[in-house]
């Protein structure tokens, strides 16, 4: 059970601000997980709703790589609920059922392939120390270049907030979900 009433609707918010719900509602469909705790900050959500379509389909990280990225970065941070969600958008986005499993096992970046695992090494370092070595960040700039670079880096913390948002309210995953090993 989350901590504070999760809004589910746009009776659950003041009228001057139900289009940001309406907002929610035509990015996601309906109102669930992080967002519908970070509707209880309307202001904040309007502002960072726009990063959702970005990530999902504006930036120059391809999709599998994105989820690589993101999928380390949320196994860090073990919350349920963007696991479940994200591991969803991976199958979506044709990411290795191989991948998925090293991933949520926490597995030694050597059992990657190289691309996939100089992107886990980089996110697990940026998750774990807040840092990246030289090495593992020269080795994903070097191939993919600044812009790539920074749209990871950004995507993947972005990810990592909204599971801090959900782990702080203790938003549930979906009982359908793919789960965390406890």
């Amino acid at each position: 059970m989350p901590r504070v009433t999760p809004v589910a609707s746009k009776a659950d918010v003041a009228p001057e601000h139900q289009a940001v719900v309406d907002d929610v509602l035509k990015v996601f469909g309906a109102v669930r997980g992080p967002f519908s705790m970070m509707l209880h900050s309307p202001e904040m959500t309007k502002r960072m709703l726009p990063l959702v379509p970005f990530f999902r389909d504006e930036s120059v990280v391809e999709s599998k790589l994105r989820s690589v990225g993101i999928l380390a970065a949320v196994r860090e941070r073990e919350a349920a609920y963007v696991w479940a969600a994200q591991v969803a958008a991976a199958r979506r986005n044709g990411l290795r059922e191989e991948a998925i499993d090293l991933l949520r096992a926490k597995a030694e970046e050597s059992k990657f392939p190289a691309e996939e695992a100089a992107i886990v090494t980089y996110v697990r370092q940026l998750m774990r120390t807040n840092r990246a070595e030289q090495a593992a960040f020269d080795a994903l700039h070097k191939k993919h270049g600044t812009k790539w670079l920074v749209e990871l880096t950004a995507g993947v913390h972005y990810y990592a907030m909204l599971c801090g948002v959900v782990n702080a309210f203790e938003v549930a995953a979906p009982p359908d979900g793919d789960k965390l090993p406890a």
